[in-house]
């Protein structure tokens, strides 16, 4: 199966898998949540909203409240739990692109976006050490496949929550749609329309007005692809077409996504080249019209 943009949808029914949702509950059963490193953390209701990735609990599994610095420039450690079913912290996960756990941060306005792994610990903790660069609302999602001993956990799950930096924070302006991105030197084009009927995305990556064909691995591929709707920040992510050792490590990349409706989206390529990874951030907007192919055909094969 071709890679979808994973919109995961409460109560739906919907057959493409995209993400998985927010919205900020208490914590049941033992042991605690991790107490706010500086007397900080989120709260809300579990059934606050419903949409794709804005719930903390879904299949029984909830995120906790999450500590972390309460102010900018101030170095400390994110930490959280995952809680099972039972209410107890999960231990067990199954690796997911390489890693156990995917954690994307992103501010309210869709600045400071940030791709990180933390590491687990025997309790069941995850932690990374944290530093915030602006004050403002922040949301952490956590993508991740918990593991069971039956073997029929519920697949891969996106819970997320939000936490608050102290400071004044007026939000950054949203950039102008663009079909080029620059960043460490690279200029990355798009081709193709993100659209609800389904589209292919292409990535095209250059540097010094030169073709790069020797993309690194990143996590099981060539390149990811994360997607947030604004102003609600709803959670898409998709990964390429093809496979590493079919696939022709660049200069294009080829995402298969179908976004949930129409509205403006913010793009966010990572991809890894000269032993670093870089992100390229694009604006976008989606409509509820089919896509017309540009008749250049992407890459077969799965990867999930």
């Amino acid at each position: 199966m071709n890679d979808r943009l994973k919109f995961a949808a409460f109560g739906g029914g919907l057959v493409v898998l995209f993400g998985a949702a927010l919205g900020i509950g208490a914590l049941v059963g033992e042991p605690a949540a991790p107490a706010a490193e500086h007397g900080h953390a989120s709260s809300a209701r579990p059934d606050e909203d419903t949409a794709s990735g804005l719930q903390s609990s879904r299949s029984g599994y909830t995120l906790t409240d999450i500590s972390a610095p309460a102010e900018p420039n101030r170095p400390g450690v994110l930490r959280f739990r995952i809680t099972g079913p039972d209410g107890r912290p999960v231990t067990a996960f199954e690796p997911l692109h390489d890693k156990q756990l995917h954690l994307i941060a992103v501010r309210s306005d869709t600045t400071g976006y940030r791709h990180v792994h933390p590491e687990l610990g025997p309790d069941g903790t995850w932690s990374i050490a944290w530093n915030w660069a602006e004050p403002g609302t922040y949301r952490i999602f956590a993508d991740f496949s918990p593991g069971t001993t039956a073997g029929d956990g519920p697949g891969e799950l996106v819970l997320s929550r939000t936490v608050e930096v102290a400071g004044d924070a007026p939000p950054h302006p949203l950039p102008a749609v663009s079909r080029t991105a620059d960043v460490d030197g690279y200029r990355i084009a798009l081709d193709g329309d993100l659209s609800t009927a389904g589209s292919e995305l292409r990535f095209t990556v250059t540097r010094d007005g030169r073709p790069v064909t020797d993309l690194e691995p990143y996590l099981g591929a060539y390149a990811h692809l994360v997607a947030l709707r604004t102003p609600d920040l709803e959670y898409l992510h998709v990964h390429p077409e093809g496979d590493i050792g079919t696939t022709p490590p660049g200069p294009r990349v080829a995402f298969h996504a179908q976004a949930p409706g129409a509205g403006t989206y913010r793009l966010y390529l990572d991809f890894a080249h000269g032993r670093a990874v870089h992100t390229a951030e694009f604006t976008v907007e989606s409509s509820t019209a089919p896509a017309v192919s540009s008749g250049h055909e992407g890459h077969g094969g799965d990867h999930r």
